[in-house]
């Protein structure tokens, strides 16, 4: 004879607060509940509408630059630093927390273009047009002792020289290397005031550079032909180049899936792509009304930020054609350069206007402690939310987003613009003879060509 006996824990008895009600066990039974799907409908509107009345995403602004920010990087070390570099050469460690300068990095004669720090958070790269590579040692503390305190500065540890200007910079995840681009991509070493390898394809400007996460010897770059090109440390020449109709601004590997990555193209879309098929975009993400200057990925991998032009911050599913959220302020201009947090809560957004700006990557979110109820009942909005996603009301509600009048004109055009391209194409295809027009997916018309 089998016996079952009821275990219940003593935990969920217990009321959090003297006042609360005491707990009762439902009963799963659907012939109890016969309006249960409805009730949760209803649940699933207000959870939604809930998202919109407390989306709050702008924290707050970093102000001491005198010029717009070009570039900014991480720490791997350190979760509240940020380092920023402006057009004026100035170079800036931020902490997060307390929202101020710790210290600053003098020394640059020009607009600093790139910023990168080393595995392990000791050491901070730059260049500039300045045609000057400079190591800093960063400063172990990243708290500031008091409001009136003055701001340290460090001074560099190594100048190195070269011959040209630089347009960016990137630091191995996982060794001692570090590439810079310009007239070509050199690679160097902290020890070494010249580059021990260069690579060149052509003689167009290289403008952007990234490691890949997972293979330390592999990077891909973009440069002003319109190319995107990748390369193996361990090879003399170029593995591979492709060619699109417009020029790539900045690219980003997904962290999770080191073999995808994604472009930011001066079109206003981002096209993810396959390092093993490159003659057609994974996924093209549209949404921005102007160029995409930069890109950055969560740590997650599920997500990523762009900047762009038309003075928005936009963040997209990995997979997703159209952006989820739009960040947007009347006083941010032009957005050259973002940055996830490093545990993928926050965005970091640099522009035109001379500010940083902090941003929570998920707007409804609640800051500071959540009680085990209140995490439990978030959890519930989120549960009936993804379920009922699908339905016309919830969907629309979760999907609506009050855009700047510009852009919403200037998306109103380029839908107009689209339609009146689609209706010429179908009709020539039409009046055409059977199979002599084709008409090319737009994962694969913007590629002009693949070399290998």
């Amino acid at each position: 004879m089998k016996v079952k006996v009821i275990s219940r824990s003593v935990d969920e008895f217990t009321r959090e607060r003297s006042q609360d009600l005491q707990r009762v066990f439902r009963n799963y039974d659907p012939s109890l509940r016969p309006q249960e799907k409805a009730v949760e409908y209803v649940r699933a509107l207000n959870a939604v509408k809930l998202d919109k009345i407390f989306a709050r995403p702008f924290i707050g602004a970093l102000d001491g630059h005198i010029d717009a920010i070009s570039c900014m990087t991480k720490n791997p070390s350190q979760l509240k630093g940020i380092f920023s570099g402006s057009m004026d050469g100035d170079i800036r460690l931020w902490d997060l927390a307390s929202r101020q300068t710790v210290c600053q990095f003098p020394g640059h004669q020009g607009a600093v273009r790139g910023l990168t720090a080393s595995t392990d958070g000791k050491v901070l790269v730059s260049c500039g047009t300045d045609a000057c590579i400079r190591l800093w040692n960063v400063p172990n503390t990243s708290l500031v002792e008091s409001d009136d305190s003055t701001k340290s500065t460090v001074e560099p540890a190594s100048v190195f020289v070269w011959k040209n200007a630089f347009w960016g910079v990137d630091h191995q995840w996982d060794g001692e290397l570090f590439a810079t681009v310009g007239a070509q991509v050199d690679i160097w070493n902290h020890n070494r005031s010249q580059p021990i390898n260069s690579f060149e394809w052509g003689t167009d400007t290289v403008i952007s550079v990234r490691f890949n996460p997972g293979e330390p010897n592999l990077l891909a770059t973009s440069a002003s032909d319109r190319s995107i090109i990748l390369y193996d440390l361990r090879m003399a020449s170029p593995v591979r180049k492709m060619i699109m109709m417009t020029k790539t601004n900045s690219l980003c590997w997904n962290p999770m899936e080191p073999i995808n990555f994604t472009a930011a193209n001066e079109d206003g879309n981002c096209y993810s792509y396959d390092t093993r098929k490159l003659g057609e975009a994974k996924c093209v993400h549209k949404d921005h009304v102007s160029a995409v200057m930069d890109i950055d990925y969560s740590p997650t991998g599920r997500e990523f930020v762009t900047g762009s032009y038309d003075r928005t911050v936009r963040l997209f599913q990995y997979n997703g054609g159209h952006s989820k959220e739009i960040y947007h302020t009347k006083r941010m201009q032009r957005v050259f350069c973002v940055k996830f947090s490093g545990d993928g809560s926050y965005v970091i957004s640099g522009s035109d206007d001379t500010n940083l700006r902090i941003w929570k990557a998920k707007a409804s979110e609640q800051l500071g402690v959540i009680l085990p109820r209140e995490r439990k009942k978030h959890d519930y909005h989120e549960a009936v939310k993804k379920r009922y996603k699908h339905l016309p009301e919830v969907n629309r509600i979760a999907r609506h987003r009050h855009l700047p009048r510009p852009i919403f004109k200037a998306s109103a055009l380029m839908r107009v613009m689209t339609d009146a391209k689609k209706r010429k194409e179908d009709k020539r295809k039409a009046h055409s003879a059977p199979g002599s027009i084709t008409t090319q997916p737009l994962r694969r018309r913007r590629i002009i060509k693949e070399v290998e």
